[in-house]
Order: structure tokens, then C-alpha cells, then sequence
């Protein structure tokens, strides 16, 4: 079996489900898997990318779900503080985001973050966001994208690290049924389990109207950020 995927007892342990519930969830469809010489196998990349599509238009049940995941999957993170504000900062925030269409928003995003010092080789993020978009659109029906590669890139940043942009209007970004777009999270994570913690805990912020409202509303990367930390402070 490669390096990358899963098997069916081991998918089962990094889900913390009994073997029986991974095999029925597979034969129902609901888990990405397929039969090689009798038996399931897993690949990484799309149980990674199976939990992108339970988290980025989740419901607070889904959102809970994943997170008991995550927490089994590292306690002792899960038992520290974890909060929006500690990786994205006011240097990081671009308001305005000087972009009108799709490929420059991502371009100066990523450009703009790399004069922070937070990430070293911003060419190769935005191809890396490019293909992302192009395998499936990160835009959501509520304004927001959130703007990732297919994998974690740690070798292009020496953290973990959260930027955003904010621009004048909305542009279209792929967003369903013709959305548009108008605030854009990118996300620098060093591994796939942080990743995840990421999309989930903005997932649950961009449910808010108030918060989007008093996004949109910002002034200055300080105003922002202030709204950011207060909405994301208090999150169950």
C-alpha cells in the first residue's frame, strides 16, 4: 500500500470510528474509497479533501463533528487555546485588497503577505492557490473564500500563518449559483491536521452575519482585526 494512503483498520483509527462504521460508510458512498486486490484503500489526498467539503458550508453539527476528530487526533492541542488571532495579525490583513478579478486577488494576496516575512515564496503559493481553484472553486455563497493549496506547502514559510484580504467590491470567484466575492481568508498551515483546525474554526466565524457585516464595515487591518479577535474570543 503507498506511503499516502490508507487502509481500512487505519483510516478507521484516524477517524476514531470502529472498522465496521468506515466499511458501511464506504459502501454508502459517504467516504471516498476504492477496491484494490479485495480490499479498501484510502487516499489521503481525498479523505483530506473530504473533510474540506464537510467543513467549508457546514452546519454547527458537521463542524462539531469534525472537531471531536481533530481533538481525538491531538490532545493535547485541542486542550490549549486556539484562536484566529494568534496566527493572523493586522500586518497580515489587506484593507483594501487592491484586486478586481480572480487571478490578481491571488497574486497580490499572496504577494502582499510575503513583505510580512511570512511567506518566503509567494509565486509558488499562488500557483499552488491557482490549481486549487481550478480543482474545485473555494468560494462560498456568503462572500467569503477560503483561499488554500490542495496540500500544506511548509516549505515555502517558516509558520503557520493567516492572511486576508478584504476588497472594494465583489468579484466573481466561482462562487455558487454566480456569487460574488468580497473577503478572502488565505491559509498558510505546516500539516494537514492544522489545516483542517483552520477551515473549521473560520467555517464557524463566516457563519455570522454580524461578524461579515462588521468585516465589510472595516476601516483599517486594526479594525479588522479587532472584530476578528472579539467574534473568535467568543466561540464555544
Amino acid at each position: 500500500m503507498p506511503e499516502e494512503d490508507f487502509d481500512l483498520m487505519s483510516l478507521a483509527d484516524f477517524l476514531h470510528l470502529q472498522p465496521d462504521q468506515v466499511r458501511r460508510m464506504t459502501d454508502r458512498g459517504r467516504l471516498p474509497g476504492r477496491r484494490i486486490g479485495g480490499e479498501w484503500r484510502y487516499s489521503r489526498a481525498e479523505i483530506h479533501q473530504w473533510f474540506e467539503s464537510k467543513i467549508g458550508a457546514s452546519d454547527e453539527r458537521e463542524l462539531d463533528e469534525v472537531d471531536r476528530v481533530l481533538d481525538l487526533q491531538d490532545q493535547k492541542r485541542s486542550s490549549e487555546p486556539f484562536e484566529i488571532g494568534e496566527l493572523l495579525q493586522p500586518e497580515c490583513i489587506f484593507v483594501p485588497l487592491n484586486a478586481k478579478t480572480k487571478r490578481s486577488v491571488i497574486v497580490k494576496i499572496c504577494e502582499l503577505t510575503a513583505q510580512t516575512g511570512r511567506l518566503w515564496e509567494p509565486n509558488k503559493m499562488a500557483d499552488a492557490l491557482r490549481s486549487r481553484e481550478e480543482l474545485h472553486p473555494t468560494a462560498l455563497d456568503n462572500g467569503v473564500a477560503l483561499l488554500h493549496p490542495r496540500r500544506p506547502i511548509p516549505g515555502i514559510m517558516g509558520e503557520p500563518f493567516l492572511a486576508l484580504g478584504i476588497t472594494y467590491t465583489g468579484i466573481p470567484f466561482g462562487g455558487p449559483r454566480g456569487a460574488l466575492t468580497d473577503i478572502f481568508f488565505l491559509i498558510g498551515s505546516m500539516s494537514e491536521a492544522m489545516h483542517l483546525r483552520l477551515l473549521s474554526r473560520i467555517s464557524r466565524l463566516i457563519q455570522q452575519d454580524e461578524f461579515l457585516e462588521e468585516l465589510r464595515q472595516s476601516e483599517s487591518p486594526e479594525s479588522a482585526w479587532k472584530s476578528i479577535t472579539e467574534f473568535d474570543h467568543n466561540l464555544a
